[in-house]
């Protein structure tokens, strides 16, 4: 037998072969449906569970040293060098709600820098990343009439509701801007 026959028969056979392979094949999904988790980043003031859009906090830190500004509202807790760069520290908890937040060691920074707001917002906890299915959206959380403003509806899950917070909104408010005393 010659190697050119030989080559036929290889053929023939890898092409018999393929051939009841595409017969018995499973057919691939026509339609690939893919869900998208809202993911923000989880926070807490006092007893209450927020989220901040992934997109809208910059860093996180724990508490640098810092001055105090004079002249300023109770809410602004001084400024801050981070890496060569002055934050401004302002208290969330104090801000929304007129009470102090009681620096522990779980409280954070939360630093937003959004169209040249650069500015740390202390927080009492921060919960980590919490992703959220589309189905868990709830467009009303109570929360006080304060934070209203800055909520962008929330998401209820596992028996826990959170509030989504705009970062952006706030640091977009008048009121939030005009620190000065």
């Amino acid at each position: 037998m010659n190697a050119r026959s030989e080559g036929s028969r290889a053929y023939a056979l890898l092409k018999s072969i393929e051939s009841q392979v595409r017969e018995h094949a499973a057919p691939l999904p026509i339609e690939i449906q893919v869900r998208e988790d809202w993911v923000g980043i989880g926070f807490r003031i006092g007893d209450h569970r927020l989220l901040a859009p992934l997109g809208e906090v910059v860093e996180i830190l724990t508490h640098p040293a810092m001055s105090s500004v004079p002249g300023t509202r109770k809410w602004v807790r001084g400024i801050a060098n981070v890496r060569g760069n002055l934050l401004p520290i302002m208290d969330l908890r104090g801000y929304l709600e007129g009470r102090a937040t009681v620096p522990s060691r779980r409280s954070r920074i939360l630093v937003i820098d959004h169209e040249g707001v650069y500015s740390g917002l202390v927080v009492d906890e921060v919960l980590g990343l919490r992703h959220f299915l589309p189905e868990e959206r709830v467009s009303r959380v109570e929360l006080p009439e304060s934070y209203q403003p800055y909520l962008d509806g929330g998401f209820s899950a596992g028996g826990e509701t959170w509030g989504v917070f705009s970062l952006r909104r706030l640091a977009e408010t008048p009121q939030f801007l005009h620190a000065a005393v």
